[in-house]
C-alpha cells in the first residue's frame, strides 16, 4: 500500500474539506459580464466574485474565451470589462483582488495572435489556452513552440477533458516534455465532466503534472460543484503536492 493509501485510505473514501485559502488565486474563470458563456449581468460577477471570496480565495484571474468563430474578445474588450467589475466590487466593498487574462482557443487566428503579441497573460508570461474536443489540433506543437519562442509559458487548461487522449497517456508525456504547463479543473476530481476524465485527472496527479488549479466557474452551479470537490482525496493529494504555482499569483 503506497504512501497515499496508508494516508487516506481507499481514494474513493471523502475526506474534510480542502481549504482553497492556501492556493490563493483561481486561475481559470468566465466573470466578466456578456461577453462570453459566463456572467451575464453584473449582478452575476458580483454574486460569483462573493462565492469565491466565501471559498477562501483571495485573487482570480478571469479569463474570457477568446476564439476565432465564437468570442471575439480583444484585450481591449476584456481589460475593459475588468475595469467596470473592479469597480463595482470596489463600491460593493468585496474584498478580493480580481485580474484578467484570457482562455484562448487554438484555432487558425491564434498563432497570428502570438505573433502580433495581442494576447492576454498572468503571472509570469503564462499564457492559457485550450483546444478543440473533437481532436489533437495537427499545429499544436507548432503553435506551443511559437509560444515558447514569443516569451510566453502556456498552460493548456483542463487537458483531462480532452477525451481523444484518452486511450495513450503519453500524448500527455509529450506536451510535458516540451514544457508545457496543465491547469486542473477541480470540480472534474468529482465527476462532474464523467468517469474518464476524472481517471485521467487522477493518473496527471499521480504523475506530479498540474501545476495550476482552476475552477472554469461560469455560474453558482459551478460553485456548488466546486463545494461537492471539496472533500475529494486527490484534491487533497494534489494541494499537498508543492508544485503547485496558485499560491505565487
Amino acid at each position: 500500500m503506497g504512501l497515499f493509501s496508508k494516508l487516506f485510505g481507499s481514494k474513493d473514501a471523502a475526506l474534510a474539506d480542502a481549504d482553497l485559502s492556501v492556493l490563493g488565486c483561481d486561475v481559470h474563470s468566465h466573470f466578466i459580464p456578456g461577453i462570453d458563456d459566463g456572467a451575464q449581468t453584473m449582478d452575476q460577477s458580483m454574486e460569483l466574485l462573493t462565492a469565491m471570496a466565501e471559498l477562501g480565495y483571495g485573487k482570480v484571474v478571469t479569463t474570457p474565451h477568446n476564439m476565432a468563430d465564437g468570442y471575439k474578445n480583444t484585450p481591449e474588450i476584456i481589460l475593459g470589462g475588468l475595469e467596470r467589475v473592479r469597480d463595482e466590487a470596489k463600491r460593493r466593498g468585496l474584498a478580493i483582488e480580481i485580474d484578467a487574462a484570457a482562455e484562448y482557443y487554438l484555432d487558425h487566428e491564434l498563432e497570428q495572435k502570438v505573433t502580433d503579441r495581442k494576447v492576454l497573460t498572468f503571472g509570469d508570461n503564462l499564457l492559457l489556452f485550450e483546444l478543440p474536443f473533437i481532436s489533437e489540433p495537427a499545429v499544436l506543437l507548432t503553435v506551443i513552440f511559437q509560444m515558447q519562442t514569443a516569451g510566453y509559458r502556456p498552460v493548456l487548461a483542463h487537458p483531462e477533458r480532452y477525451a481523444f487522449w484518452y486511450n495513450d497517456f503519453s500524448k500527455y508525456e509529450r506536451l510535458k516534455e516540451r514544457g508545457v504547463l496543465f491547469q486542473l479543473n477541480l470540480i472534474a476530481l468529482s465527476g462532474a465532466y464523467g468517469p474518464q476524465a476524472r481517471h485521467i485527472a487522477e493518473r496527471l496527479i499521480d504523475a506530479g503534472h498540474y501545476e495550476l488549479i482552476g475552477s472554469d466557474c461560469h455560474s453558482m452551479n459551478h460553485v456548488q460543484a466546486i463545494k461537492n470537490t471539496l472533500s475529494r482525496p486527490y484534491l487533497h493529494k494534489l494541494i499537498a503536492s508543492g508544485k503547485l504555482l496558485n499560491s505565487t499569483l
